[in-house]
């Protein structure tokens, strides 16, 4: 049986391997757990005699496929009690991860089971983080691009917000940016300060802020006007309209 804390090394390694992809170095997981690095690098030595991590000299680790079903499952309770707290228990989205954090290393199959049952098996919680499935099997974590990543003009749906800084959510929740919310960049400062048009108004985002949330193209538009399927948008009155000025006429 794992510890707390080896726990939560599994879960940093999952999360950080999600978000950037493998191997995990250990100063990534240092920052992420605030630890030093030599703590660090004896838990590693510890979850690689389990069996739980590969370990790459001076690059990082990876884990194994134990490790992943270790990890989806830690996963699985954490982002269930989320959701599970904010729906049921009237915790603000901001509350919910410290919470969850504490309780989930604690909760049985069966609590799990009837959890999920209330909340009608979600696929995601208050956050947008898709919740690994009872038979623990991989999942796409589809963080997809970074508000951060976009451009003045571009129109976006919120998919996913990061549920680690609370005073962080407080202000999305404040501005109105939840999962969900259609926004359009206003204006990319050089600073890095990012303004964002939603249905509440403009809002301005610092950089750090901008690159916790993930988006994905509104509606069917894509990058330079394009819908999902490669047209440019125009239907086939354009077309003929543009066919008749062609040959003259109107």
């Amino acid at each position: 049986m794992l510890s707390d804390v080896m726990e939560d090394y599994v879960k940093a390694i999952y999360v950080l391997q999600s978000e950037e992809g493998p191997p995990v170095s250990t100063s990534a997981i240092a920052e992420y757990l605030d630890k030093s690095a030599p703590s660090v690098t004896d838990m590693l030595g510890k979850l690689a005699d389990r069996g739980l991590v590969d370990r790459e000299p001076y690059k990082g680790v990876e884990l194994t496929a134990e490790g992943e079903a270790v990890a989806l499952e830690i996963v699985r309770h954490h982002r269930l009690l989320e959701a599970f707290l904010a729906e049921h228990l009237d915790y603000d989205w901001s509350e919910v991860h410290d919470e969850a954090d504490a309780l989930e290393h604690h909760i049985s199959e069966e609590f799990e089971r009837r959890v999920a049952k209330a909340l009608g098996n979600p696929e995601v919680d208050p956050h947008g983080d898709p919740i690994p499935g009872a038979d623990l099997e991989p999942i796409e974590e589809g963080s997809g691009p970074r508000l951060s990543d976009h451009a003045e003009g571009d129109r976006l749906v919120v998919t996913r917000v990061s549920d680690r800084d609370e005073e962080e959510l407080e202000y999305l929740a404040d501005a109105g940016i939840t999962p969900g919310t259609e926004i359009e960049v206003v204006d990319v400062a050089p600073f890095g300060l990012i303004t964002v048009r939603t249905p509440a108004g403009e809002q301005g985002l610092p950089a750090e802020i901008a690159r916790s949330i993930r988006v994905e193209w509104a509606t069917e538009s894509g990058a330079d006007g394009r819908d999902e399927s490669g047209a440019d948008g125009r239907d086939e009155s354009d077309e003929e309209h543009a066919d008749a000025v062609e040959s003259g006429g109107t």
